[in-house]
């Protein structure tokens, strides 16, 4: 069969690699469309991984947004008519879920955050999501709940069992060992989710991580807006915050870090799976998944000047190998194979 996979954000590079392989390995072929957005395609060539450019992220604004997903979806819908394809596949890309629809190729789409299931493309295709989003919401969303299939464990999960840490990460960096490593993730300013407070939160967890000795603090901006203004809060702290000059696979970075504080949710799910101390200061509608990880003491949520404060600065032990649940790459490859049969 000829698998369509869309990667269009870069915390779905490390999710569909193990994917990717394993349906090869099933002696099937995949063809990878990619959109320029937040280092995506980046890391995909990082990872080795041949790929599509089609298309660009439009900003933050709704009707930008929505102008922009339709040209996109027309960009995909010429790309792939005429090739065959058996399948697509896509974590949260509207645009390939409606360019499949329009050519007839079953669609299997997935989301981690309920509050982005939009009843369009559930009914244009065929979803897939973590076992901890309970019936009665995905109730209230009034989606159609037969045309949904749950996994068991996190979206992470899906590709952690196939992580071996990078030992030189910290050389590369020039960080060195016996620092605390915090490894900080910006909000996504771009997103339509997005809440302004996460900003002003951005900046007191900066202020008091640097604040505490033998600090090493690496920071990934989102965006060119984000790294200017990082790179001003540098020159206050010049012997304490780290902006990677190259693109780095951030399970590598997790590992190393002693804690993770983020302003979106892959990055503090991907510390929680690794069991690194996570701190989310994401402070849009909390999903269904970090309430989970809350409850279970993987993941602390912050909302304040006073939870800051508390955050716990210490270097910790690392955990390897990691307890998976190594059959979960191909539970979900056979739910996308078994749509296109």
């Amino acid at each position: 069969m000829k698998v369509w996979i869309d990667v269009d954000n870069s915390p779905h590079v490390p999710f569909f690699l193990p994917q990717i392989r394993e349906i090869e390995r099933l002696g099937h072929s995949v063809t990878v469309t990619s959109r320029e957005s937040f280092q995506t395609q980046g890391l995909l060539d990082l990872a080795g991984l041949s790929h599509f450019k089609i298309g660009r992220h439009y900003g933050k604004k709704m009707f930008f947004k929505m102008i922009g997903g339709v040209i996109r979806a027309l960009q995909l819908y010429a790309f792939a008519r005429g090739r065959g394809f058996n399948v697509a596949a896509n974590h949260g890309s509207g645009p390939q879920t409606l360019a499949a629809y329009l050519l007839k190729i079953p669609c299997v789409g997935m989301t981690d955050y309920e509050h982005q299931i939009d009843n369009l493309f559930n009914i244009l295709s065929k979803m897939l999501v973590p076992e901890f989003i309970p019936n009665d919401v995905l109730q209230r969303k009034k989606v159609q709940v037969e045309k949904i299939v749950k996994y068991p464990g996190l979206k992470e999960d899906v590709y952690v069992c196939d992580f071996h840490p990078n030992l030189t990460i910290l050389d590369e960096l020039n960080i060195d060992h016996n620092k605390i490593v915090v490894t900080i993730r910006p909000p996504a300013e771009e997103a339509h989710y997005h809440n302004k407070k996460s900003e002003h939160l951005l900046s007191e967890v900066i202020d008091f991580v640097c604040e505490i000795q033998n600090t090493a603090v690496v920071v990934f901006p989102r965006t060119d807006k984000q790294r200017r203004n990082i790179l001003e809060l540098a020159g206050k702290y010049t012997d304490k915050i780290i902006i990677p000059k190259k693109v780095i696979n951030g399970l590598d970075m997790i590992w190393h870090s002693d804690l993770v504080i983020s302003g979106g949710g892959t990055m503090t799910r991907e510390a929680a799976a690794l069991f690194v101390p996570a701190y989310s200061i994401f402070s849009g509608q909390i999903g269904a998944v970090d309430r989970y990880l809350e409850s279970s003491g993987r993941l602390q949520l912050i909302s304040s000047s006073d939870q800051i404060r508390k955050i716990i600065i210490k270097k910790r032990e690392r955990v390897w190998p990691i307890p998976t649940n190594s059959t979960l790459v191909q539970f979900v490859v056979n739910e996308i194979l078994s749509a296109a049969r």
